[in-house]
């Protein structure tokens, strides 16, 4: 065995990791030891990998998995732009969660009047999106309105959100684009339901679209009645030449049952 050779435990030191998080390494072939006595396991470790093992360290302390390590140690340092663009949609939806809790210490509790309205049965195109959770509504559902918008060429649409009232970690979301007539480019052609909605009108920006929605279910709930089928939110400006603040959307559950 090489003089220069550490046992593993000033190996740890050296490099700031622990005993454990070493041999885990060892294990995932992130960080090899030097040297493994054949007789009694022990690790042993060059000087010259405490770089490799620091470098490790600070790369975990961004939060960057192993596997994404593992690259970068080969010699591929743009497997970091994953990280950072997972970083950067992080820090967005945290962002939006602050901007909800800013409105609710500024203005209270969510309030909004609601109404009892009627809406006729409308014969729609539905897209679907997965949602990873509640902060990925926004992005899903602007990219199934964004599939319906392009298929039909940037032409006005009366589009329609539909969200699970009860939602789980993953989820779908639904755009309807209502037809008047004919087939539809995308998506499946179906009938929304009319009757009896509860129904506030939301004014803001999208992402605090979940505050009216509360309203809504909590003049519900007050009055005991049942929520029947999916969230409705009815966009009722244009986005694309309307301040976010100024955006106009209908919230609505329906109050009957769904034939």
């Amino acid at each position: 065995m090489e003089e220069d050779l550490l046992p593993i435990g000033q190996f740890a030191r050296l490099g700031r990791l622990s005993v454990k998080q070493l041999r885990h390494y060892d294990e995932l072939g992130l960080l090899r030891p030097a040297y493994v006595d054949a007789e009694t396991g022990y690790r042993y470790y060059r000087a010259s990998q405490a770089r490799t093992a620091l470098s490790i360290g600070l790369l975990r302390s961004l939060d960057v998995p192993l596997a994404v390590i593992d690259e970068v140690l080969a010699g591929s340092p743009q497997a970091l732009e994953a990280v950072r663009d997972g970083l950067e949609a992080e820090l967005a939806r945290r962002r939006r969660t602050l901007a909800w809790l800013e409105r609710v210490m500024a203005e209270g509790l969510p309030s909004a009047r609601v109404r009892v309205v009627r809406e006729p049965s409308r014969r729609a195109a539905v897209v679907r999106e997965r949602a990873d959770g509640l902060l990925d509504v926004g992005r899903a559902t602007s990219s199934a309105a964004a599939r319906l918008v392009t298929a039909w060429q940037g032409a006005p649409l009366e589009l329609i959100g539909l969200f699970p009232v009860d939602v789980d970690e993953a989820f779908e979301v639904e755009v309807a684009a209502v037809l008047e007539t004919g087939a539809a480019p995308v998506g499946q052609v179906r009938v929304l339901p009319g009757g009896a909605f509860a129904c506030a009108t939301h004014v803001g920006p999208y992402d605090q679209m979940s505050l009216t929605a509360h309203a809504v279910l909590a003049w519900c709930a007050e009055r005991r009645l049942p929520v029947r089928g999916r969230l409705r939110e009815v966009y009722v400006s244009d986005p694309a030449v309307t301040s976010p603040d100024q955006l106009v959307t209908h919230v609505m559950v329906s109050l009957e049952e769904e034939s």
